[in-house]
């Protein structure tokens, strides 16, 4: 077994391991199943990658989203190891070629998604494998269903134990409550686990929330503030072109990103937002997974994300250098309230859920009793448009069906287009004309797409074309000879959301059995969340990292120092601070008729606890409220 100071070196080009990341990996060796809580930007895939290398056999990582794949398999390739993924939505001719690469030994790390697991030919196909010696499951929240981004599909992975009996899994995430956890622990099976938990603290960030009328105002008052490159996250995809447009025509180089825009609009807008031609960029929370640029200065959120999880990962994407940096919430009178309709959109009623799940199956050609494991391609907004159902609620019944284990909807994109040479470089001189182009085609492909005799490469139309000297349509037209003529496999870019099908289609929806777990259970749930993501942009009294890292689970936790609270709790207090602290306490305690415990005021008003206490004692002296058992109670509701 390689010395993993060694791998490191040899392939990272890192002389030591951040905290924490040695003794995950001495945990996997060693043969443990391991879970490793780490921030974002914290070094995740450090700690999977090393030991899958220093084992020596076949890694398998587990990961919901496509680009992600893509993204860690090219990293892994760029620095000379052989990697490979693999998903629902590939041709067979390409799931053949990676299965032939694992067979004859042509691969260190095999990327799968959760949905391929339910497959019966791929499960036969890992049996015939000896050399597994790892199985990863990244973004492990997934699997739990108290997760914030709970995937039915990760249920699958279990099944891994039961084909690879002997093999030690690993988890890893960015954002995991205790209890979420204990739940992965418990879905994957784990034997002798070991837990390692790095501290989700992030000192450099300084969190702040900041009431606004202007929310464009204010982020061009703060992105003049605050000097280098920015984020600026919206919920809609309408949104981001309007404030990119807003800041554009204020002087500022803004650009909007979205999952709806083309692979070349995306990689363009990526590069140039890295390279620093774009300043900020305005975007839905499709952008910042898989994309590292460390000195990203400040993250301004115009909405409220529906959970702490999701805005301590979109927040965490500041500072990863470890440089002073920001992370603010513009709140105007609405936020919250919009958060709260969320819920409502997120859980239609049952004949809602029952109704669309028939369309859907109509829409499909899916007729009754048939479907079992099968994928669909999903046009939703041509459904949406056919059907005339309310597009503000399918995504929930899409959600709750998925959860009751009917269909799954995958929004996945695999935008790139992609192409192998099927040839070898001596008949290329002899292939006949596919048009004008297809010499200077030919010649930039091979040219800019390093590997294409070996295995499908991706490339985006626009820059070969470029390099040709012609139009991408040209392009299109001259590959698609290529392909008739059996030169080359080329496979167009393309927008491919799915519906997944665990079950065959019921008889009649009414026989449709949604759980406890996938409805009432799952709203509970997100309400909890939503309501810690309002008490956190409501809050001005408690240190805002105190309350991430409480949220979390972590004890003992000091204040920042450095957050808007903090600030405000160092000055002098004023006599309007003092009476707005009085006052937000009394509006606390008309809410609970049980009253508030010390505790509990300790825990809601940090640094401002003793002058609330020191309130509440007035109130008791002057018969306001009684003190019984540690709680101070409200004399009228006794």
């Amino acid at each position: 077994m390689e010395d993993i100071s060694g791998i490191l070196k040899r392939y990272w080009g890192y002389d030591s391991f951040r905290p924490m990341q040695r003794e995950i990996i001495e945990s996997v060796l060693s043969g443990h199943d391991t879970l490793g809580l780490m921030p974002t930007g914290g070094g995740k895939s450090v700690t999977f990658q090393v030991p899958g290398l220093a084992l020596g056999g076949l890694t398998i990582v587990v990961t919901p989203l496509i680009a992600l794949m893509k993204d860690q398999v090219d990293n892994l390739r760029s620095r000379g190891i052989k990697a490979a993924f693999m998903h629902s939505g590939m041709p067979y001719g390409e799931t053949s070629r990676v299965w032939q690469a694992l067979l004859h030994g042509g691969c260190r790390f095999l990327y799968v998604s959760p949905e391929r697991l339910a497959s019966e030919r791929f499960c036969q196909e890992l049996r015939g494998l000896k050399r597994v010696t790892l199985v990863v499951v990244d973004e492990a929240h997934c699997i739990s269903q108290w997760g914030y981004d709970f995937r039915p599909s990760y249920l699958n992975i279990a099944r891994l134990r039961k084909i690879l009996p002997p093999v030690p899994f690993m988890a890893v995430t960015a954002s995991a409550t205790p209890e979420v956890a204990d739940d992965i622990m418990r879905v994957l099976e784990f034997r002798n686990p070991r837990k390692f938990a790095t501290s989700f603290a992030r000192p450099n960030i300084s969190y702040v929330v900041r009431p606004v009328t202007d929310k464009i105002g204010q982020t061009l008052h703060i992105l003049n503030r605050v000097p280098g490159t920015a984020i600026v996250y919206v919920r809609s995809r309408r949104r981001t072109l309007e404030i990119a447009k807003l800041l554009s025509e204020a002087g500022v180089s803004a650009a909007p990103f979205h999952a709806g825009m083309d692979y070349e609009v995306k990689e363009e807008r990526i590069n140039a937002w890295k390279s620093g031609a774009i300043r900020v960029i305005v975007s839905t929370n499709a952008f910042g997974m898989g994309i590292d640029k460390p000195d990203v200065r400040l993250v301004i959120h115009h909405d409220l994300p529906p959970s702490i999880e999701e805005y301590y990962q979109e927040a965490g994407r500041a500072g990863r250098d470890g440089l002073p940096s920001y992370a603010v919430i513009l709140l105007d009178g609405y936020d919250c309230t919009r958060l709260r309709m969320q819920l409502a959109n997120s859980f239609p009623k049952r004949d809602y859920i029952e109704k669309n799940y028939e369309l859907i199956c109509v829409y499909l050609g899916i007729e009754v009793g048939a479907g079992f494991d099968k994928l669909y391609e999903f046009d939703l907004p041509k459904f949406l448009s056919i059907f005339k159902v309310n597009g503000f609620q399918i995504s929930g019944a899409l959600d709750i069906l998925g959860a009751a284990g009917y269909m799954e909807y995958v929004d996945e994109t695999e935008n790139a287009s992609r192409a192998m040479i099927l040839c070898t470089k001596e008949e290329l001189y002899d292939i006949p004309a596919a048009g004008r182009f297809s010499d200077s085609v030919l010649r930039s492909l091979l040219r800019n797409c390093p590997g294409l005799f070996s295995d499908y490469v991706y490339f985006t139309e626009s820059r070969i074309a470029t390099d040709a000297g012609c139009t991408p349509q040209e392009v299109y037209d001259t590959l698609l000879a290529l392909s008739r003529l059996g030169v080359v496999s080329y496979v167009p870019r393309r927008r491919t959301p799915y519906i997944y099908m665990p079950t065959a289609r019921e008889d009649d929806p009414k026989y449709l059995q949604i759980p406890r777990s996938a409805y009432q259970d799952r709203r509970l749930r997100m309400e909890q969340r939503i309501e810690s993501m309002i008490a956190y942009a409501e809050n001005g009294y408690k240190c805002r990292q105190r309350m991430i890292l409480e949220y979390f689970g972590e004890q003992d936790v000091e204040d920042c120092g450095t957050c808007d609270v903090c600030r405000k709790n160092r000055r002098p207090a004023t006599m309007a601070d003092v009476r707005a602290l009085e006052k937000n306490f009394m509006e606390n305690l008309r809410k609970n008729q049980h009253g508030i415990h010390v505790n509990e005021i300790k825990a809601l008003y940090g640094a401002q606890s003793a002058r609330v206490i020191a309130f509440a004692e007035e109130l008791t002296d002057e018969g306001t409220t009684l003190l019984l058992d540690g709680r101070y109670i409200l004399k009228a509701y006794l």
